[in-house]
């Protein structure tokens, strides 16, 4: 048996003035999908516990088996493991968005415009973070560049830091009352003043894009430990994402992690490569692929309606079609899995 597991993230939403009252899932057009629900065992599940918050670590976890209640730690230890940082059991993860904050001379009177910064990319996002951490970096304090706007701090021996705000959810808000407690506060406001005159940034607004003007620290945690998800199945699993949260899931898990190239945790993203890496996957015996597509995600944070069907259009025709096609042509049984982490509403 082979088992395909597709994680469209965010892609489930509400009904939209805009596509005459249907969600981006109904607007779409998805033959494949259309197709397989015909047919499929069809319904709804919920993968965050009450108490939890819905965010990608906790759902991919849940998706996975492992009870978010039991194995999450924050996303930040597992994106850490992804970049292939090794943590203590004093050092604590903090994710670093590279943020867009408004301009202003009173950094609690700014305004969150972008979470991504225009989804910066991870050559300019490692000048700035290269800059950050010869500023403020320390022995106890290390910034790494991840991908894209979404890069990591460990922090040895850090003060606790548990009430955190998710940059993604104040788009337009003032962040004065969401900003963390010292000492992180004070090494926001330093970041403001080194990014806002980077020559990255001033070139960026040269060419009308925002700057990354701003770190935005949240979701902490300690060191991830997983089981082995072939010793809980007795499955070799492979893991196919742009994300370094789900790299991190897999890693910890002992499941093989395959990076596509031009895969980027965006809207324009590798698709056809996600697909053709999970019929490679399985034609070396990979027994279940867990694929991992983050553009209908980052659509709805970014309010990019039209992207988020264009999305779901992309992952149905080039991620889904060829990788059915190619399971229904070997003559073996498989299943096949399809379900957003979470919603992720435009």
């Amino acid at each position: 048996m082979k088992y395909c597991i597709l994680i469209p993230d965010g892609m489930a939403d509400y009904k939209i003035e805009s596509l005459q009252q249907k969600t981006p899932m109904e607007a779409a057009r998805k033959p494949y999908m259309d197709m397989l629900a015909r047919t499929a065992f069809a319904g709804m599940v919920s993968n965050i516990p009450d108490n939890m918050v819905p965010e990608s670590d906790t759902a991919n976890l849940a998706v996975l088996s492992y009870d978010p209640a039991v194995y999450s730690r924050g996303r930040s230890p597992l994106e850490a493991a992804a970049m292939g940082l090794e943590m203590s059991d004093n050092d604590t993860a903090l994710r670093c968005n590279l943020v867009t904050l408004s301009d202003g001379s009173h950094y609690e009177e700014l305004m969150m415009i972008d979470h991504s910064s225009d989804e910066i990319t991870t050559k300019e996002a490692d000048m700035l973070i290269s800059a950050l951490n010869k500023e403020l970096g320390n022995k106890n304090i290390n910034f790494y560049t991840g991908v894209s706007y979404r890069h990591c701090i460990i922090w040895n021996d850090s003060p606790d830091f548990n009430d955190f705000m998710r940059p993604h959810d104040i788009p337009g808000k003032t962040i004065a009352e969401y900003l963390p407690p010292e000492p992180f506060l004070t090494m926001q406001k330093k970041s403001y003043e080194i990014l806002s005159k980077h020559p990255v940034n001033i070139s960026r607004r040269e060419r009308g894009l925002r700057p990354a003007n701003s770190i935005w620290m949240w979701s902490p945690g300690k060191k991830p430990s997983l089981p082995s998800f072939k010793a809980k199945w007795n499955l070799d699993a492979t893991v196919i994402s742009a994300v370094d949260l789900i790299k991190g899931i897999g890693l910890c898990a002992g499941m093989l992690i395959v990076n596509v190239e031009g895969a980027t945790g965006n809207f324009n993203t590798n698709y056809k490569g996600k697909a053709q890496a999970a019929i490679n996957a399985f034609k070396n015996g990979t027994d279940l692929v867990y694929i991992h597509v983050e553009a209908p995600d980052e659509c709805g944070h970014r309010a990019e309606t039209g992207n988020k069907v264009k999305a779901i259009e992309y992952i149905d025709e080039l991620v889904l079609g060829p990788v059915y096609d190619y399971l229904k042509s070997t003559n073996e049984p498989y299943k096949i899995l399809i379900l957003p982490d979470h919603s992720t509403p435009v």
